[in-house]
């Protein structure tokens, strides 16, 4: 048997971070309209709604409160937008402390 290192307990493991790239936004998510619709409060101000992706849908699940990354559309970009990525509880309250959102 090899040893196997484990890590301690009392650090939680945090892979690397991703943050929002050229025309993303942060935003929070205040509700759900269905059919894979969400309502989200952005840091520039505006709520939007944003649609989740298939690719994104079928591998996680949003839900009020969650940090997200949005992409607004080119035309109506100003009301729409498309979520890119979701962070975990732990990635949320890192962006908290860091005061990347509030």
């Amino acid at each position: 048997m090899a040893d196997e290192t484990v890590p301690p307990t009392d650090q939680p493991i945090m892979g690397s971070l991703r943050l929002p790239r050229e025309g993303e936004i942060l935003g929070v998510v205040i509700g759900t309209v269905g059919g894979g619709r969400l309502v989200v409060a952005c840091k520039d101000g505006k709520e939007r709604m944003c649609r989740i992706p298939g690719k994104i849908r079928r591998n996680i699940w949003v839900r009020d409160g969650d940090i997200v990354i949005i992409k607004p559309w080119e035309i109506g970009g100003d009301k729409k937008a498309d979520v890119v990525w979701r962070y975990n509880k732990l990635q949320a309250e890192f962006l908290r402390n860091k005061g990347h959102i509030k």
